[in-house]
């Protein structure tokens, strides 16, 4: 009769349940054979078993082993079911006796020695294992914290395989070792309330915070209505003037991340093998930088089995493309589905995954060629300022609501300049007219902020008297401005209303936010020669 252990595995950001199925076949030559799609990681896994079960003082079966991963339909690929596959073989040869054991699921990766290492992934399978009933699940005693975070079902990390087995035995009390309670179920709830902060204040670097900007003020105003709306911004400026610092610090103003937001991250984080052993929830939002060298699969994601790329690590935070021009076209031109839907979907053979991208968008780049347009230094034409500028789509711009330039600042006057707002003046800002908007779209809980309204909600909360409708319209006419620009101009607009705690839209709204599109005034200046 087989024995029968319970596992998980990851698909995309979410997990399924594997039932480890092992038996052995009498009479036969002594080998270990893993059916059900493997990858080769968990072929490998027959060389690990054999020497931990040695290293333990068990005896590996004299006769044919043979273990199943059911479903069997389904790739599965890690290291993570070696637990749960020596377990089941130590069971199915009556060398260990564990005290229910269907109440159990097992994660965990085994050292030669019989010892238990990190993985990852494990966020989702907890959260997995919980839906799916199961009481209790054993872990690694360094994805601890990460397991915990799950409320509702019993964690036991164990940093052995004697450990583990004189547990399920009753003859070991986890709470004895080093470190942490080993069984716990506190933790962030995973059906947490959308609206509520996560636990415990993020903390950021000391020498990231806005005060340090100086000579930018109306810079640091879009910023600000940028980030209180989640807004996408593109900032141009000659070298040196302040845009690569100003987006790092973006972060700081930011809303703290609620307990669902928290888990999201963390979900991404740890399938991509980014979070660190021993790590609990992620606090800060994700801040994501890749350099303009980036390949297509690394910026949307891909490979062989459709890992999360750059937009999707970033979910819940800023994607910065510093240098923008400098990106192939055909990577930014794939940016414009995850900007639109929030969510990226990656095809491959070995199966499709779809993962979050809800990110904000901020973007810095040289006006042109020699990077010092409009000053007396910059010696390009018209023509080799609109080429240049021509390496970003137009269908990428439009999906940049704020397109502010950047003030060229003398290092010798910035003593004379007092310092900006810190990033906690401005995150209060940013955190009031978040709340309004929360409460705005408390009845749709796909809509957090402006920068997500949808049609129908634009025409119900983005109302223009005549006197604005009129000001969007002659702006619309001199600039050519699609559909999709008026749109994004009015959730702007609406942004900021709300920064004032204003009911409608104003007349003052409409001027701030035709005073965000720069590059179009700059472009319409321009004459080039064909």
């Amino acid at each position: 009769m087989a024995i029968t252990v319970k596992s998980m595995a990851t698909s995309g950001v979410d997990g399924f349940m594997v039932e480890i199925e092992a038996s052995t076949i009498r009479g036969q030559q002594q080998s270990m054979s893993i059916i059900g799609l493997p990858d080769q990681a968990i072929k490998e896994a027959a060389e690990r078993i054999q020497a931990a079960i040695e290293s333990c003082g068990y005896d590996f079966p004299k006769d044919k082993s043979i273990i199943s991963l059911a479903p069997g339909d389904k790739k599965k690929r890690g290291t993570h079911f070696d637990l749960g596959m020596i377990i089941a073989l130590l069971f199915q040869t009556d060398q260990i006796s564990p005290k229910n054991l269907a109440d159990y699921a097992f994660i965990g990766e085994l050292a030669l020695d019989g010892r238990i290492r990190p993985c990852n992934g494990v966020l989702s399978m907890v959260t997995e294992a919980r839906k799916c009933g199961v009481k209790a699940v054993v872990v690694p005693f360094e994805n601890r914290q990460e397991a915990s975070s799950v409320s509702g079902i019993k964690v036991c990390p164990v940093k052995s395989l004697q450990d583990t087995v004189r547990f399920l035995e009753g003859k070991y009390d986890l709470s004895k070792q080093d470190g942490e309670s080993s069984s716990s179920e506190a933790g962030s709830s995973a059906n947490a309330v959308a609206g509520k902060p996560c636990d415990g204040c993020e903390t950021f670097n000391d020498d990231i915070d806005f005060s340090d900007v100086k000579g930018q003020d109306e810079l640091v105003e879009a910023i600000v209505l940028g980030a209180a709306g989640g807004h996408n911004i593109l900032m141009l400026g000659e070298p040196g003037c302040g845009k690569t610092m100003i987006a790092q610090r973006i972060p700081t103003i930011l809303p703290r991340m609620t307990e669902k937001e928290s888990l999201e991250v963390t979900k991404i984080h740890s399938i991509s093998g980014l979070l660190d052993a021993g790590a609990g929830l992620l606090k800060m939002r994700p801040f994501r930088a890749p350099h303009h060298n980036v390949s297509l699969n690394a910026l949307i994601g891909g490979g062989s089995y459709a890992q999360p790329g750059e937009v999707s690590l970033a979910h819940n935070g800023v994607l910065f493309l510093d240098e923008l021009a400098e990106f192939s076209r055909s990577t930014l031109d794939a940016l414009r589905q995850p900007m639109e839907d929030k969510r990226v979907t990656i095809s491959r053979v070995n199966g499709t995954n779809s993962y979050p991208a809800n990110f904000m968008f901020v973007a810095a780049m040289n006006p042109c060629p020699c990077g010092y347009y409009p000053s007396k230094k910059c010696r390009c034409t018209d023509y080799e300022i609109i080429h240049y500028r021509g390496k970003i789509s137009g269908p990428i711009l439009e999906r940049i609501d704020i397109q502010k330039s950047v003030a060229h600042v003398d290092y010798f006057e910035l003593n004379d300049n007092k310092s900006s707002l810190s990033s906690d003046q401005l995150r209060e800002r940013v955190e009031k007219a978040r709340k309004i908007q929360q409460e705005r779209f408390m009845d749709d809980h796909q809509v957090n902020c402006n920068a997500q309204m949808t049609t129908t909600m634009i025409a119900k909360y983005c109302k223009l008297d005549e006197e604005c409708t009129q000001m969007l319209k002659s702006a619309s006419e001199k600039y050519g401005y699609s559909a999709r620009v008026i749109h994004k101009l009015l959730r702007l607009a609406r942004t900021s209303a709300d920064l004032d705690g204003a009911e409608n839209i104003r007349r003052e709204d409409i001027t701030r936010v035709l005073g965000c599109r720069d590059l179009d005034v700059t472009s319409s200046q321009m004459y080039a020669i064909t």
